[in-house]
């Protein structure tokens, strides 16, 4: 078989058909993998700065060596490119690029539409052209903290729908002067309407104008000697006092920003992001971008930005502590993505200089935090090489759990830690796919290894990748451990150290014992640190395979025997089963009573009774 050519070659071999378009390119590696995305105003000109890698710091020489293919796309504009390269590099992570490392979703505010009672509430995911959404929020307790508020001061409804449309009596929000109570007519549409607008007035920052409003209000009522409103009414302005005055940052000057402060410490990088929205602020997140010691502040700043509004709007203005590369040209790229102009600032002084002076403290302290834990996990890794006689410090522990009730919904997991703590990106599930006796936990690691070594050795025959574990840890006892190293033994690699961690008496933590082959099983001290950290790691892996299975075994609770009913699709079946109660309500129900049923025409229940009675002849 022939070697595939990697190097200069290829990139000059390339650059004979490449045009001088703006555009990304992509350099890719002998299995098509990407190595490094990039963007360029003329992309011969830009590509052919490779071949010269005499210029060329030692990390990008060994980047132009791996590569042995290289793929265009040519685009109108250089901010085009720039947006289509951040979206290329979040989703294939190439290893020479700086990524940004967040795969989470943020939570939004969602204000439905459409009703004459609109609920307030978080909200993941899709979003409905219909309803108004504001956002992003940091995280679900920031954006719990804004419903709240909401609460408190407009009294505004929560509740699902469903629960909406079936009150009889006020629940307890009612009571504790959270909500108005629309869902037993305690308040009218006109009336509703009133709150909604002034809750959006809140949202959009114009809170001096809500407060006026809510002061004029109680001064009347109390000219009218309508003394139970007016206290209500002042109730919600202590409600939105108090809601100003717990914010830990509150710029009313800024409006609609996103703040941006980098630090940087050791090789490593934290970006502290605050959103800021109507002059509230909606919390604040880290970021340790995966970068190397060449990267400057502006090269990380420029790239983290990109990435980071690759799947969210970008508001008006973005404040940041240092300037960003190409900083004009990410200004023209963000108005692009948001069809309006975004402005690019490092405030000097005022507010906003303050505002980014405690997000610069804010990333100082959490990449400081980071080190220090990290440092504590470098010699906890070290102390696990040196008790199980491995010849280096490990830098990637698995370890694998399995969770089923008498092998219902069974499912394997594993687990995996670094230097760095765990690698959740880095976890996988496993559902069991043979058939297994109940309750063989000895088959079920069997399969779960099998698929995830076969699976390696067939993308990485060589074992060059870092996706291989330096220590595998099995939670079982020895019999656990034979079975494992059965399936690693079939697949030629009994070479890589395996643990098994069996519960001590009673199941009591602290006294487990430690298998491994070809040597006596042993305990540690119960204080011992390493102990704690092989816990913790054993705990995890049980945590997530428990979390899984229960998630698979709520899905296959929520299947409902009308799922099989033809001509059943999702409004028809919440139709019988808010009308009946449950599918055997449906079940049981005569002919007369499913075609009584609100959106269930007469064909619609003659298929439904037919389906649950076969047996059963209908008259025409």
């Amino acid at each position: 078989m022939e070697t595939p050519q990697t190097g200069v070659t290829v990139i000059e071999t390339a650059l004979e058909t490449m045009p001088g378009n703006p555009g990304v390119y992509r350099m890719l590696d002998t299995k098509g993998d990407a190595l490094y995305v990039g963007k360029a105003r003329n992309l011969k000109k830009r590509v052919t700065s490779y071949t010269q890698i005499n210029r060329l710091p030692e990390r990008l020489r060994r980047m132009v060596a791996d590569t042995a293919a290289m793929e265009i796309l040519t685009t109108h504009t250089e901010a085009e490119a720039l947006l289509l390269e951040a979206n290329l590099i979040k989703r294939l992570k190439p290893r020479y690029n700086i990524l940004l490392r967040d795969d989470k979703t943020y939570p939004w505010l969602v204000l439905t539409a459409g009703q004459d009672f609109p609920r307030i509430g978080k909200h993941r995911g899709a979003q409905n052209k219909s309803d108004l959404y504001w956002g992003p929020f940091a995280s679900v307790w920031a954006v719990n903290q804004t419903v709240q508020a909401l609460q408190r001061v407009f009294l505004l409804r929560t509740c699902a729908d469903t629960v909406f449309a079936n009150r009889t009596r006020p629940c307890l929000l009612f009571q504790i002067k959270r909500c108005c109570a629309p869902c037993v007519g305690r308040v009218s549409a006109e009336e509703y309407g009133a709150l909604v607008a002034q809750a959006k007035d809140f949202l959009r920052g114009k809170t001096g104008a809500v407060k006026k409003d809510l002061a004029t209000a109680m001064q009347q009522a109390a000219e009218n000697l309508e003394f139970e409103r007016a206290a209500a009414l002042r109730d919600r302005i202590r409600g939105l006092a108090y809601v100003q005055g717990n914010e830990v940052i509150n710029p009313e000057s800024l409006g609609e920003a996103d703040v941006f402060a980098l630090y940087q410490q050791a090789g490593q990088a934290c970006v502290q992001v605050f959103f800021i929205r109507g002059g509230r602020n909606n919390g604040n997140r880290s970021f340790f971008p995966a970068t190397t010691k060449e990267d400057g502040p502006e090269d990380v700043l420029a790239a983290f930005i990109a990435q980071f509004y690759d799947d969210k709007p970008p508001p008006p203005q973005i404040l940041l502590n240092h300037a960003a590369a190409e900083q004009g040209l990410l200004e023209d790229a963000l108005s692009l993505k948001a069809d309006r102009r975004v402005h690019i600032m490092l405030p000097q002084r005022g507010e906003k200089a303050d505002v980014v002076a405690h997000a610069a403290t804010n990333a100082r302290e959490a990449l400081e935090r980071k080190l220090a834990e990290t440092a504590g996990q470098g010699k906890l890794l070290a102390a696990v090489g040196e008790l199980f006689g491995l010849a280096e410090t490990p830098k990637r522990i698995e370890t694998y759990d399995n969770s089923h009730i008498m092998g219902s919904n069974a499912y394997g997991v594993m687990v995996v830690a670094g230097p760095e703590g765990p690698m959740k990106s880095a976890y996988r599930k496993f559902a069991i796919k043979s058939a297994i006796t109940p309750g063989d936990d000895f088959a079920m690691m069997r399969e779960v290894l099998q698929r995830r070594f076969g699976r390696a050795l067939e993308e990485d025959p060589d074992r060059t990748g870092e996706a291989w574990p330096d220590l595998v840890l099995i939670d079982g006892g020895a019999g656990q451990l034979s079975a494992a190293k059965a399936v690693m033994a079939d697949l030629g690699l009994e070479d890589i150290p395996m643990v098994g961690i069996a519960k001590g008496p009673d199941r009591d933590a602290g006294r487990e014992w430690f298998h491994m082959e070809h040597r006596e099983p042993f305990q540690l001290p119960p204080r011992d640190p390493v102990l704690y950290f092989l816990q913790r790691l054993r705990d995890e892996a049980h945590r997530f395979a428990i979390t899984t299975h229960r998630a698979a075994r709520s899905r296959k609770i929520s299947v409902s025997e009308l799922d099989e009913v033809p001509g059943i699709g999702a409004a028809r079946k919440k139709a019988l089963l808010l009308h009946f109660g449950s599918a055997r309500g449906v079940k049981g129900a005569g002919l007369k009573d499913l075609e009584a049923v609100s959106g269930i025409n007469r064909a619609t229940a003659r298929a439904v009774y037919a389906f649950f009675h076969p047996g059963v002849r209908l008259e025409d």
